[in-house]
């Protein structure tokens, strides 16, 4: 196969994989085809042929019906839309996306309805009265934001006591590092005034007696992973069984071909295995797992990292979590946040997860065991813990090629992306914060100076690194179009515009969730480009991102997702789409996003 520029257009002769002239499955034209693999300013091609789940042809349409229709193959007029590759979740919790649309929705708009703590107790009164929540354990709810509630306050273990005093309720942030519970909560954790903060998690308290003050029902990371644990598993077995097709299906919905697992236990990886066994077909479309790291090392032994796709699964590596949310104000800075929480002192900058030895176990074994690592870091003190971390494990274990990947790096310095440079760390931004909490930052958290160079991708475009972008569902919905939109505008709620000279351009934020995705995963070879010999994972859109006006791209519709060939969403025509596959109770999601 020979690969060649001709006046502006990227040509493709011979075959591709095997496969001859004159039997390709399908030909797209008649559209704007972005190929993410020409140059900028080249003329795009004409046509897209594909047979048996690979692109064998990208070029002038007049060749590809000459080489390429046969009596079966389908021409598809795109009648002016774009197709673009497939977008690849570069981190996102695939599970936790189906939980997310199972339970309560407690977020604000423009993804749901609650404004106050009235309307937060509704949502949650609706679902304990419906068909899930009537056989679920504990009444719970997914996404409410105090920044965005009246008061700007968390709902306390009262307000939850008005939704019911006799089952435990649970309200769960949408950072997913908080939560609130109501009393009878409280009372099945065991968290009273004589219990102590976890390390790790903080207990937040309503008054300062001693030792520790009676708790308020707002519990911070590890306080609040025990509730989230109790909660889930309590649900009915046949909702859990539904996570699975549930996210799976809301990923093909936003354009994605291959989406990530990214705190998965030892459990959820079993299950999922499991259900790809079962499976005739395998998984709709890819999914790369991460276990948690103290699971991993743990029982090393099951984790089972590989490069290569089992029925559309595969485990990659490890996840790290080293501190919390920005939003939630749990996140470990080096400076202190400008309006501190309640019940700390001017002083406070968060809090570190894990303890310096616990850090270089972890990258450690991830390193000795060849799993890829990728490491939650959301303030700058966590991002100083992991580069010192990288640094001092690199050097003992020799330079290759591993990429280890930043998650969120929300608030990385100038210092630390050159750090990112040097070590060969990919940053994978949450650009989406600019727009839900860009005024929250600006105004709350950080103040104006700091919260303008918040996911910082032009730093590392202007050093020619690679960066991807993310949604990190459920924490947003895994929505594609606004990941690309809030990199290009970095629009806030309110319409201000933060941090104007970190803006990218719509290629740059388009090639964040294909090619460089891809390299993330170690998987350029296959994906991320509409190349010939790559594989036909592919994605409609109603306008091309690359050429309507910046404030025009949040208005882009996923109109179809093709997952190696094969339609897996289609908007005009659903019931035309690939049915995901279910997966068991086990497949319950994890936490850390």
């Amino acid at each position: 196969m020979v690969i060649y520029a001709r006046n502006g257009l990227v040509m493709a002769m011979d075959s591709a994989r095997g496969a001859a002239p004159g039997d390709a499955d399908v030909i797209f034209f008649g559209g704007e085809i972005v190929t993410v693999a020409d140059e900028p300013g080249a003329a795009p091609p004409e046509a897209v042929a594909v047979k048996d789940g690979r692109i064998v042809h990208v070029g002038e349409r007049a060749r590809a019906i000459a080489d390429w229709q046969g009596p079966g193959t389908r021409l598809r007029d795109l009648e002016g839309r774009a197709l673009l590759p497939g977008f690849i979740d570069a981190h996102g919790h695939l599970t936790g996306t189906g939980l997310q649309a199972t339970i309560a929705n407690l977020l604000p708009g423009p993804d749901g309805e609650v404004t106050d703590i009235a309307s937060l107790q509704a949502k949650l009164r609706e679902f304990a009265a419906g068909e899930v929540g009537g056989r679920s354990e504990w009444v719970i709810g997914f996404g409410y934001d105090d920044s965005m509630l009246a008061g700007k306050q968390h709902p306390t273990r009262q307000e939850l006591d008005e939704v019911s005093r006799d089952r435990p309720v649970l309200a769960v942030h949408q950072s997913f590092h908080l939560g609130a519970v109501n009393s009878r909560g409280l009372e099945l954790l065991g968290y009273d005034a004589g219990t102590p903060d976890p390390r790790g998690g903080v207990i937040r308290r309503e008054d300062e007696a001693r030792p520790h003050g009676t708790p308020n029902g707002v519990l911070e990371e590890s306080a609040f992973n025990p509730a989230y644990g109790l909660a889930v598993t309590g649900m009915h077995e046949d909702d859990i069984a539904r996570f699975l097709s549930t996210g799976l299906a809301a990923a093909a919905g936003f354009g994605f071909t291959t989406v990530q697992e990214g705190a998965a236990t030892l459990d959820t990886l079993d299950a999922l295995r499991e259900a790809v066994k079962d499976s005739v077909a395998g998984l709709p479309i890819d999914v790369v797992v991460y276990v948690k790291a103290d699971e991993a090392l743990a029982h090393p032994e099951r984790v089972r990292a590989s490069r290569e796709y089992e029925g559309g699964l595969r485990a990659a590596g490890i996840k790290m979590v080293l501190d919390g949310s920005p939003q939630g104000r749990t996140a470990w800075l080096t400076q202190p946040y400008t309006t501190p929480p309640d019940g700390t002192g001017p002083q406070y900058r968060g809090y570190p997860v894990l303890d310096d030895e616990t850090a270089l176990a972890q990258l450690g074994t991830g390193f000795a065991q060849d799993w890829q690592v990728i490491a939650h870091v959301n303030g700058d003190a966590a991002v100083d813990q992991f580069i010192t971390t990288v640094r001092t494990v690199t050097a003992g274990a020799g330079p290759a090629d591993r990429r280890p990947v930043a998650i969120h790096a929300q608030t990385a310095r100038e210092d630390q992306i050159d750090a990112f440079a040097e070590l060969g760390i990919i940053p994978s931004f949450f650009s989406m914060h600019t727009y839900y909490w860009g005024d929250w930052y600006r105004k709350t958290v950080l103040g104006p100076e700091r919260a303008q160079d918040i996911s910082p991708a032009r730093w590392a475009l202007d050093r020619k690194m690679i960066y991807t972008s993310h949604h990190d569902a459920p924490v947003a919905l895994p929505n594609s179009i606004a990941i690309l939109a809030s990199q290009v505008t970095r629009v806030t709620r309110s319409g201000y515009v933060l941090g104007e000279h970190q803006r990218v351009s719509a290629r740059d934020a388009v090639k964040s969730l294909t090619i460089n995705a891809a390299h993330q995963y170690f998987e350029q070879r296959d994906k991320g480009s509409i190349e010939v010999g790559k594989l036909a994972d592919l994605v409609v859109l109603s306008h091309n991102p690359l050429t309507v006006p910046a404030m025009k791209i949040k208005d882009i519709t996923v109109e179809e997702t093709i997952k190696a060939g094969t339609t897996v969403h289609d908007r005009r025509d659903p019931a035309g789409a690939r049915t995901p596959v279910l997966v068991t109770r086990d497949a319950a999601p994890g936490r850390h996003c």
